[in-house]
């Protein structure tokens, strides 16, 4: 059949006119330079940020440097079998990980991947890493207490459904630990919590999750980790990945405890990406966005209103200090995005006082208005007295003589600071709290010596659950003290008092 070049050429025109090309010629690049767990390809012109990517080998990267003639590759694994020339694709999808229930109980990476041997994740559902915040008029504002069991911030620096406190401190202060407390005093209180593990040892996390599991905490709890062996890319994508777990918990109205450990070590991992990336250096050779890279983090804790379901993130992020400098470039930038910092002190550490929570320099920007009024009614004078006690102490220093009413107060102090003391994994309700404060700052310890201080306590603790539990229950219920409560508690302290003088042979 001859075809005459007319025929040819219309026919090849009407093909082409009607060509559905299922893989564009951007969507395939060629690897240029490899190495350092950063690659850099061409070819990629409509590529997004955020955007996966994946190697002939079939490892994932993460496009993050958009430039002219290259992009810029972070791989999310192994860079071994990656070489110069090979093809890389496009997958068209932002960095996302799984989310839903089916994550409860369970240890996953930073991509959502379980590794805790229990089997894949039973769920479809997925969200990307990253997001805008939640607006103004989406929000509401903080009011339901979040209690974190531990005297010493409930009372002073409490904090609230939807806030971002600050732990920062010297490294071995008791940061993780006061997170982990935080995370057991949620049991039967209707809160989910995620735990972020940045940059610590696999084994360190290992014994984390145990004591979550002996302490029945998993069965709401989703562990993210990202250990130190790990590439910086993972380090970087962790906390995204468990906030978008949390999110959609607080979606569906729910209240999510998310705790970042810690951030330092995100922003370390971060600069070592933008140098290898060739992003310039700036102050402390962090690139210039590394305050972007925590507040689009951060920001995206909040209380949701009420149309939105009023469900809320609480996000706990940790800093380490070097020699407990709070002015360095990291710690400054995360204080100037939280809500208020909880200030941990090598010395009173040292000293025994655990927590050990500057009272000072620790603050609550939300404040009372998240915390219950039975609470509140018994510890407003709290930090004022410690900050005096502090200071006279200082003066007591200098070894002179000192007035009666000096020494009456750094007595009573010494006492504030001693019921402050709490051990690890042992957080107290609501209503404890109560008493153990009120019996502090109504001088009822006043006359103990110091050592008895905490057994008086546990004693105290004991006797109003055995005598006084309808109290405690109206406590826990009502979150409030009304006069006849008052009277009711002034009643039983000073029975427990006097029973433990008798007891030990001082009454």
């Amino acid at each position: 059949m001859d075809l005459k070049p007319q025929e040819i050429s219309a026919l090849l025109k009407e093909r082409i006119k009607h060509y559905e090309d299922k893989i564009e010629a951007d969507d395939i690049g060629r690897v240029i330079t490899v190495g350092d767990g950063i690659a850099l390809a061409q070819g990629l012109d409509k590529v997004m940020a955020n955007e996966l990517v994946e190697f002939e080998d079939g490892t994932m990267g993460m496009v993050l440097n958009l430039e002219e003639d290259s992009v810029g590759i972070v791989i999310l694994g192994s860079d071994e079998n990656i070489k110069e020339g090979q093809s890389i694709k496009r997958t068209k999808s932002i960095v996302e990980v799984k989310v839903g229930d089916a994550l409860l109980g369970r240890v996953v990476n930073a991509i959502g991947e379980p590794i805790d041997q229990k089997g894949p994740i039973a769920s479809d559902k997925y969200r990307p890493i990253e997001r805008v915040a939640p607006g103004v008029m989406t929000r509401k504002s903080v009011h339901q207490p979040l209690m974190t069991g531990l005297k010493v911030i409930d009372s002073m620096i409490p904090i609230g459904k939807g806030q971002r406190e600050l732990i920062i401190g010297d490294r071995q202060t008791g940061k993780t630990a006061l997170a982990i407390d935080t995370i057991l005093n949620q049991k039967g209180k209707d809160v989910i919590c995620i735990y972020v593990a940045i940059g610590q040892k696999a084994s360190t996390v290992a014994q984390l999750v145990e004591k979550l599991r002996t302490n029945g905490a998993m069965e709401y709890t989703t562990v993210v980790m990202a250990s130190a062996s790990e590439s910086a890319p993972m380090l970087y994508i962790a906390p995204y990945a468990g906030c978008a777990m949390g999110e959609e918990w607080m979606e569906q109205g729910k209240d999510v405890l998310i705790v970042y450990d810690d951030l330092s070590k995100h922003a370390v991992a971060y600069r070592a990406m933008s140098l290898l990336l060739r992003r310039p250096p700036g102050r402390e050779a962090f690139p210039g966005d590394v305050f972007y890279l925590h507040s689009r983090l951060l920001e995206r804790a909040c209380k949701l209103s009420d149309a939105l379901g009023a469900g809320s993130l609480t996000a706990l992020p940790i800093i380490e200090t070097q020699a407990g400098d709070i002015s360095a470039y990291i710690p400054t930038n995360v204080i100037s995005i939280t809500d208020g910092q909880i200030f941990l002190q090598t010395e009173l550490f040292n000293s025994g006082q655990r927590p050990a929570v500057d009272s000072g320099l620790s603050v609550s920007r939300v404040g009372s208005a998240a915390q219950f009024k039975a609470v509140k009614a018994v510890s407003k004078g709290l930090k004022l007295e410690l900050a005096q006690y502090a200071e006279m102490l200082s003066f007591s220093q200098f070894g002179s003589d000192l007035d009666p009413v000096t020494q009456k107060t750094i007595d009573h102090g010494a006492r504030l600071q001693e019921i402050l003391k709490q051990a690890q994994y042992s957080p107290l309700s609501m209503s404890e709290q109560v008493l153990s404060i009120f019996a502090a700052e109504n001088g009822y310890i006043d006359k103990l010596p110091i050592e008895q201080v905490l057994p008086f306590e546990k004693k105290l603790h004991q006797y109003m659950h055995a005598n006084y539990q309808e109290l405690l229950d109206k406590m826990e219920e009502k979150g409030s003290l009304d006069d006849e409560m008052m009277t009711t508690m002034k009643e039983g302290v000073a029975g427990a008092l006097h029973e433990f003088l008798i007891i030990n042979g001082e009454a």
